[in-house]
């Protein structure tokens, strides 16, 4: 894990789970269960949030505690 990462809401989900694979838990208990598909790993945290209806804020909040 990079000790020192930011997620930042326009980070590419792909990105994300290539740098932090152990926060695809999160993302999936949030109700993004689709991170297998082509879509989500070209999409940024916050259109994925979007597309189903989660608070982008509390998703990043809890993303980023350690």
């Amino acid at each position: 894990m990079e000790i020192n990462m930011k997620i930042e809401k326009t980070m590419i989900i792909g990105e994300l789970l290539e740098r932090l694979p152990e926060k695809a838990d999160i993302l999936t208990e949030a109700g993004m269960h689709c991170l297998n598909c082509a879509i989500a790993h070209g999409e940024t945290i916050e259109e994925a949030c979007e597309a189903h209806g989660i608070d982008v804020e509390e998703l990043l909040e809890e993303l980023n505690k350690k």
